[in-house]
């Protein structure tokens, strides 16, 4: 059992390394195209939440990326680039997609991060223990363009 988990891993590392170098050395623009918003809409359980962002304030100039993935360097960019794009793809092909997409508790940590990052003049005087979209509830993708209250 133990020698079937290594060959498993060791096939996952080859296909994530073969993907890899393509990306990075392939066609021409491949990594810049899938960083943009019409890359990520391309699957269609995201087709909801591309509409909710494109119609949404001033988060809309922004890429998916800038908000859901590591930007304190691009190693850690890159790296979770990888690690999501396979997971997404993952749970995409193999039909395990909810119909409801959730914010990983990964994805949480990260998001903060950013908001903090991109808002920092702002919430320099405020707590950041509790989640940014705890309160700004119109920036999340399944809430925008409607009126909340608390």
């Amino acid at each position: 059992m133990a020698k079937k988990n290594v060959m498993v891993l060791l096939v996952v590392l080859v296909v994530a390394a073969g993907i890899g170098l393509f990306v990075l050395f392939g066609p021409p623009r491949v990594l810049a195209k899938s960083g943009e918003p019409d890359f990520c809409a391309s699957c269609h359980v995201m087709e909801a939440e591309y509409v909710a962002w494109s119609y949404t304030g001033a988060h809309r100039k922004l890429k998916c990326v800038d908000c859901h993935l590591p930007n304190q360097n691009k190693i850690a960019h890159y790296v979770w680039k990888s690690i999501d794009g396979l997971k997404d793809a993952w749970f995409f092909y193999s039909g395990r997609v909810s119909e409801r997409i959730e914010l990983t508790e990964h994805g949480g940590e990260v998001l903060q991060a950013n908001c903090i990052r991109c808002h920092s003049g702002t919430v320099s005087m405020i707590s950041t223990h509790a989640e940014c979209w705890s309160c700004h509830r119109g920036t999340q993708h399944r809430l925008s363009g409607t009126i909340e209250t608390l």
